[in-house]
């Protein structure tokens, strides 16, 4: 024996109570936000040579000839100081019989040669990466993203 339940008639649908409309805003997509433009001034700047743009090329050319005529000018200090030594009296150096002028063109210079030639490089690179860092955009230097 089975009863039904007792069918609810149709009518009006009970009133809610009036509460404001909850609404989610939301704005344009994270990655949309954080694009970079794309070009920057100084990029363009330089690829439509105009005045600002030599002007970064010539401080580039600047601060890179500034760091070649040091390690010229450094250079130029231990090499050209070794005619000095041959001048000196012939005293030998530890028990080989060898004079110090000899010993220091032969062991000396280049280690010296070496740590010269070493810092130009790393100060080379480090003014282009300057440069570059200047002209690049943020979406080349990686900003922007999560």
């Amino acid at each position: 024996m089975c009863t039904e339940a007792p069918r609810p008639e149709p009518g009006p649908a009970p009133q809610q109570p009036d509460r404001p409309r909850r609404e989610t805003v939301v704005g344009p997509p994270l990655p949309a936000r954080r694009r970079a433009p794309g070009h920057t001034p100084a990029r363009s700047e330089i690829t439509e040579q105009t005045s600002l743009g030599a002007t970064y090329v010539r401080a580039l050319m600047r601060s890179q000839l500034r760091t070649a005529l040091v390690a010229l000018a450094a250079l130029t200090l231990v090499i050209g100081g070794l005619p000095l030594l041959f001048v000196l009296p012939h005293r030998p150096v530890g028990g080989a019989g060898a004079p110090l002028a000899w010993a220091a063109l032969g062991c000396a210079v280049y280690p010296v040669m070496w740590l010269i030639a070493r810092w130009y490089v790393r100060r080379a690179e480090r003014n282009e990466r300057d440069f570059t860092g200047l002209v690049a955009g943020p979406a080349d230097r990686g900003e922007g993203r999560w």
